[in-house]
């Protein structure tokens, strides 16, 4: 993801920045109109997965790049999904073999610098379970959901990519690995943060399977921010997301069509987009404008299928919001305890 801070708007808008957010905008916005016209299981995942490839500026992967990225995905949730069957029967020794799983993705994340692979681990071993327990069958679809956007997203790409292409001298940014030290203490706090969410997600999949994913991007993004700037970036984000979904959903109801849900999402892409490279002028970091547009996927998807299936929306999208609202408070809180637990531990051994 960049790490640059956005320009004041006074400095005009670097045409770079401007060519990425257009970019940005159009491959998320064509991922939602492919994952919803095509029927795809779980539609909402490929204009997902097209926000977090997106982040980092820089051409799509080739297409040896594109099938060494569906082999991490299958091996990431087909673990999850070897683990599914056994969940019931060896609850303690899967939920052990899960926590050293999110310790992995989180380092891999964190000292490696493979976000993505991290996120998918993460979900593999976390959503993948959640689904089989309520069937098996379900679990199986997820996968396939989660392949068939990851797939979408990336052709995408391809397509939206020779329309505004990155200069050939052009550096995209990265964040840097941590050291290892901190790294691990990273993963361990990470783990010890998602688990309990997790376990009650395992409870009743069908209500928290939303807050899953969002637990596995916190998990990510909480992993890279301190603990004095994790409230404003956590809570702010996720009340931030929530708004703009309602705004979102309020003007697709205008005119409910696939069309007007890619207007509406190109729209509302420029926005992040602006903010992620510095086309629109913002106080808060890139991070943080990835996870409000990561979290409105999130919220919006379910509301949509929601909608098609007959279901209240407005009560199931009241139910995911304060669950999301309460795992980011949890996160938070957490996040400050065992920090502040860390320098106690510090200060006992100096």
């Amino acid at each position: 993801m960049p790490t640059d801070t956005a320009r004041p708007l006074a400095e005009g808008c670097p045409p770079m920045a401007a060519t990425r957010t257009f970019r940005f905008a159009l491959t998320v916005s064509l991922a939602l109109a492919a994952g919803y016209g095509l029927a795809l299981p779980f539609p909402f995942f490929a204009p997902l997965f097209a926000i977090l490839l997106g982040a980092t500026p820089g051409p799509p992967p080739a297409v040896r790049g594109l099938f060494a990225l569906v082999m991490l995905v299958v091996l990431a949730l087909g673990l999850g999904l070897f683990l599914t069957p056994f969940l019931a029967v060896y609850p303690i020794a899967i939920v052990l073999v899960i926590a050293v799983c999110l310790y992995g993705a989180t380092y891999l994340s964190v000292g490696g610098g493979k976000v993505l692979p991290g996120i998918l681990l993460t979900i593999g071993v976390t959503m993948i379970p959640a689904a089989g327990l309520v069937e098996y069958a379900l679990a199986v679809a997820v996968l396939q959901g989660l392949v068939a956007g990851i797939v979408v997203a990336v052709l995408c790409q391809w397509l939206v990519y020779p329309l505004f292409p990155e200069p050939p001298a052009s550096v995209t940014s990265v964040p840097p690995p941590q050291p290892a030290g901190q790294a691990r203490w990273i993963a361990a706090r990470t783990t010890l943060i998602v688990i309990p969410p997790v376990l009650l997600a395992f409870t009743n999949p069908a209500l928290y399977m939303a807050s899953i994913i969002k637990t596995a991007t916190l998990a990510q993004q909480g992993s890279r921010i301190s603990a004095r700037a994790a409230g404003r970036e956590l809570i702010g984000s996720t009340f931030l997301a929530g708004l703009l979904a309602v705004v979102f959903w309020f003007a697709l109801r205008l005119a409910p069509t696939l069309w007007m849900f890619f207007l509406w999402m190109f729209l509302f892409g420029l926005l992040f987009g602006g903010k992620l490279y510095g086309a629109l002028a913002s106080r808060f970091p890139p991070t943080f404008w990835q996870n409000v547009a990561v979290t409105l996927i999130i919220l919006l998807g379910p509301a949509v299928q929601d909608s098609a299936s007959g279901k209240d929306v407005e009560q199931a999208f009241a139910m995911r919001f304060t669950l999301f609202v309460a795992i980011t408070l949890y996160a938070w809180l957490a996040i400050l305890l065992l920090e502040h637990l860390r320098e106690l531990t510090a200060r006992r051994r100096q």
